[in-house]
């Protein structure tokens, strides 16, 4: 029974559809991302400057709406945004799998470095929790100009093995998300923030996977926040730590 209900317990989308991109973010508009294996998926873009641009890949629960003052700090930077619902979530067709993160994550990619305002040579890849998973599997593919990661792990078997010690998560997990096996292969400058009170993901497996990354990287530890507190979702010390971070790289420098 656990084996065939895991992804009940990985992935949490909000399924409903979300309302209009402009409704929420003054600017932004609804797009339409298509994969490789022919799924449209829904995405919000939030035109900025000329040159430089974020994707952002959100964690594992909700939808891009409750990234919304994310968008809005980035978008401050003057970079342009796409904020992307995976497959099964906020109204989009298909369910979610590593595998099928991994082409939508491909196909948003693919998007933004086509859209005349944005430089691709200034992309930058914003991961947050399972996110950071789905944005290392694509920067190792496609380098960006910088990879953000928010409170990333090391592989989603270490996660389980913190929440479930009695299940032998190694032999049963479909969806494995191997970062620490990943990240080594890098080359792009790394930020990692973390909070030190995240009972999700713990920030030893933020920090195993850091120091498992090849340099330039820099490790931010933001006091006191826990994993869905808002100073992890658009906090000052977060958000600075960020620009300060992008300003060092090609997408702000």
């Amino acid at each position: 029974m656990l084996f065939s209900a895991q992804r009940r317990l990985i992935y949490f989308p909000s399924t409903g559809p979300v309302p209009s991109a402009a409704s929420v973010l003054p600017g932004a508009r609804d797009v339409v991302v298509h994969t490789s294996d022919g799924l449209a998926l829904g995405a919000w873009f939030l035109p900025g400057a000329p040159g430089p641009a974020t994707l952002v890949l959100s964690g594992n629960g909700g939808d891009r709406t409750m990234r919304a003052p994310l968008a809005a700090a980035l978008h401050g930077m003057g970079m342009s945004v796409l904020l992307l619902d995976y497959r099964g979530y906020g109204g989009n067709p298909g369910r979610p799998t590593e595998e099928g993160l991994a082409a939508d994550a491909r196909a948003a990619q693919d998007w933004l470095a086509r859209q005349p305002q944005v430089d691709p040579a200034r992309i930058a890849y914003f991961g947050e929790s399972l996110g950071g998973a789905v944005a290392i599997g694509l920067a190792v593919e496609t380098p960006p100009a910088a990879l953000v990661l928010r409170s990333p792990f090391t592989s989603l078997t270490d996660v389980a093995a913190e929440h479930y010690p009695w299940l032998p998560a190694r032999r049963l997990l479909l969806d494995r998300y191997p970062s620490i096996e990943r990240i080594p292969a890098l080359n792009a400058a790394l930020l990692v923030v973390a909070g030190d009170s995240d009972d999700i993901v713990p920030a030893t497996l933020s920090r195993r996977l850091y120091d498992a990354a090849p340099e330039p990287k820099q490790y931010v530890s933001i006091p006191g926040a826990g994993h869905n507190d808002r100073a992890l979702l658009d906090g000052k010390q977060m958000i600075s730590a960020v620009e300060r971070f992008l300003q060092r790289t090609p997408v702000l420098g």
